[in-house]
């Protein structure tokens, strides 16, 4: 039996606290709070989000781009410290559609829940994608752009048939996930230290990279291998109708994602740094495409591998193919993650009834305690992301930068409904609260999450050779597009009147009516 489940009179309080806020549910809450911390960390996962990125940003930035890791598991801190009230409070599954939802009222929450939607299918498909390398590497195969589509399409199949074993099943495999991706966060990584350069000062020295540019804009730009890395938090809100004492556990389960999973994704950065120094003018020079660079035709040699596969090749010998299996490992159990909580925003979505399709994406297969149709979707979008991605040699870049936009505004959304609804007079009541310190985190988190944002949008590599007008604003036009797209949808088929659960109850209500926000919010349908 977990050691973190609780006694049968937790599983009844929360029964309770979730009808009192307008549902029941079909979940069953089999998932402990390591489970928990799995599914974050997993969804996080250092080796996913350091090894899919670091060899771009380290030819953009060089060493000094380890400090971006730190910067930004500072600032994501405050914004878990904000969730961690909210979700002790309104532990409802779907994590931050129905936090939007109870802060500030329907409309603002779908569309927050529209764009939330978008970038996890993009973070699943870029996921998909980016592993393809690696998946090469260990079955020795050549890697093509081909190639990545079928590995992604396969990785993508697998992690939807875990899923629809049910929570139990996603549990196990999320913690075997969490395992081997500390046995390569840590273990790789130490034994990378150990054969690699030992000059730690390197982390102060560019090595050349970004000459005869603004190096704040390099680092900006590199910064996103750190922005990528820190999201895995919320997906323990997301399923909180699946974990016993959610009020008390999922807000710890979101602290724990950060420290373990910020310490190894620093770490395993830091580690490759230092195994890839000695080659750093060749990856630089390449643009971090790889490490054996022929400086005469401007090309990378004949069967070249990118920077991280030829570290670990170089390091492990005959032994690397176990090394690459726990990195393809650490992939799937990511993707499971993910999938799980894109299924849970659509079902929660769908229970609604805020969502086109919703008749379908709301069932619920009561054997296995899971939404079938909803995950089916959350594996199917993503593979055509993954086809998709075949039309545009920087696709993956642009996909992780629109997924990383499109969570950033997910979450400060919240954020910045959270803040609105404290000013409004809210005070948290959930088990876990900030006290006193709740308003100056909350100004904290979302004053780093605007930087973030623009930091994310902002076209660094603008002027750059080889890059085309409309490839530069690529992340900025997707989004632009999404958003549109959602208020358009949101404006004419009016799909946050079909609902009447709870809106906009964490503001207090004075002189026993709806407040002028409500009614604002929730206008009187006058259709025919």
């Amino acid at each position: 039996m977990d050691s973190n489940q609780p006694a049968h009179g937790h599983v009844d309080d929360d029964a309770a606290q979730l009808a009192a806020l307008g549902y029941t549910s079909d979940f069953k809450r089999e998932m402990g709070l390591w489970g928990n911390v799995a599914v974050g960390f997993t969804y996080l996962s250092p080796i996913v989000g350091v090894y899919t990125l670091f060899s771009a940003a380290i030819a953009t930035a060089g060493p000094p781009m380890v400090w971006a890791f730190l910067i930004v598991g500072c600032g994501q801190f405050l914004v878990a410290l904000v969730f961690g009230e909210i979700v002790s409070q309104y532990p409802v599954a779907g994590g931050i559609y129905p936090w939007a939802r109870r802060l500030w009222g329907r409309r603002w929450a779908w569309m927050t829940g529209w764009i939330y939607m978008f970038a996890l299918f993009s973070s699943i498909g870029g996921i998909a994608c980016g592993a393809s390398p690696f998946v090469a590497s260990m079955l020795g195969h050549n890697y093509s752009v081909r190639y990545m589509v079928v590995a992604a399409l396969a990785l993508l199949a697998l992690s939807t048939i875990v899923n629809l074993g049910g929570t139990k099943v996603l549990s196990m495999a999320v913690t075997m996930g969490f395992i081997t991706g500390l046995i390569g966060a840590v273990g790789v990584g130490a034994w990378l230290l150990v054969r690699g350069s030992h000059d730690f000062s390197v982390i102060f020295k560019t090595m050349g990279a970004a000459d005869g540019k603004v190096y704040f804009f390099a680092f900006a730009s590199a910064g996103l291998v750190a922005v990528f890395q820190y999201y895995g938090f919320e997906a323990c809100g997301d399923l909180a109708e699946e974990v016993p004492n959610p009020g008390v556990q999922i807000p710890k389960a979101m602290r724990m994602t950060i420290y373990i999973g910020g310490f190894a994704a620093t770490f395993t950065a830091f580690t490759l740094i230092m195994a890839v120094v000695p080659n750093i003018t060749a990856v630089i020079n390449s643009g971090g495409a790889c490490i054996d660079f022929d400086e005469r035709t401007g090309e990378c040699a004949t069967g070249a591998l990118d920077p991280v596969s030829h570290t670990i090749h170089e390091a492990f010998g005959s032994a690397d193919k176990i090394v690459l299996l726990i990195v393809v490992l650490a992939f799937l159990s990511c993707l499971i993650s993910l999938q799980a909580a894109a299924s849970r925003l659509l079902f929660s979505f769908s229970r609604d009834k805020m969502i086109m399709g919703h008749r379908f994406l709301r069932v619920f297969w009561q054997s296995r305690h899971v939404p079938p149709v909803a995950l089916l979707v959350a594996g199917g979008v993503p593979a055509a992301i993954a086809i998709g991605s075949m039309l545009s040699e920087s696709a993956l870049w642009r996909i992780i930068g629109f997924a990383a936009i499109g969570i950033y505004l997910g979450f400060q959304s919240v954020v910045l409904a959270a803040l609105r609804a404290r000013l409004k007079g809210w005070q948290p009541s959930g088990k876990f609260r900030l006290g006193k310190w709740g308003l100056a985190v909350n100004i904290g988190a979302l004053t780093w999450g605007v930087l973030g944002i623009l930091a994310i949008v902002w076209p660094w590599d603008l002027g750059e050779p080889g890059f085309k007008w409309y490839d530069v604003w690529l992340v900025m036009l997707t989004a632009c597009v999404v958003i549109g797209s959602g208020l358009f949808y949101l404006f004419t088929a009016h799909p946050y009147r079909h609902s009447d659960t709870p809106s906009g109850d964490a503001i207090p209500v004075k002189g026993g009516t709806p407040t002028q926000d409500a009614i604002e919010d929730d206008p009187p349908d006058l259709t025919v």
